[in-house]
């Protein structure tokens, strides 16, 4: 299966509550995922409005043929800065994720150790405005690994089926 393939899959199960972009994302991304939800709390009618909560993430879909570490930090410092320049804190904002998928054909072990240990967060007025976390995901496709930082452990189980369906096609 080739890194296009992989991508193709993704964003496949993004599309149902992303809006996909893949015609224009921002270099040097090969797509992009928006999610957007605001959600409020009323007493008995509309206009008496008891609390507002909005959330966004931001996916960024990268691809590369090896993955070194300076790639990888390119690719990383591009992400989260992208990320955080469409946040717009407010009194009702909760939260903004930025997340990084690289898909890659093999990966250096330097680069991958890099990833586990790669964390950023950011607070909006000591989060009375909100905050905004960092979700990494690298897939190895010559290992057939996936790799991920703390926040991104929750996303490494939907990319580990990925590679559960390619293997049970091959074995068709």
């Amino acid at each position: 299966m080739t890194k296009e393939d992989v991508l193709e899959k993704a964003l496949r199960s993004y599309s149902a509550y992303y809006d996909v972009n893949r015609e224009t994302p921002e270099a040097p991304f090969a797509a992009e995922a928006v999610f957007h939800s605001h959600s409020s709390t009323y007493f008995l009618t509309k206009s008496a409005t008891i609390g507002e909560a909005e959330s966004n993430e931001y996916v960024f879909f990268a691809l590369a043929d090896r993955l070194d570490e300076e790639n990888f930090q390119r690719l990383d410092s591009l992400a989260w800065e992208k990320g955080l320049n469409r946040v717009t804190p407010h009194a009702n904002h909760r939260n903004t994720d930025v997340s990084l998928i690289i898909i890659a054909s093999s990966v250096t072990e330097e680069a991958e150790r890099m990833v586990r240990t790669r964390s950023h967060y950011k607070n909006y007025r000591f989060s009375l405005q909100g905050f905004s976390h960092y979700h990494l995901i690298v897939l190895d496709l010559s290992r057939e690994k996936v790799t991920c930082n703390r926040q991104g452990r929750s996303m490494k189980k939907i990319f580990s089926k990925i590679f559960t369906l390619q293997e049970k096609e091959r074995k068709k």
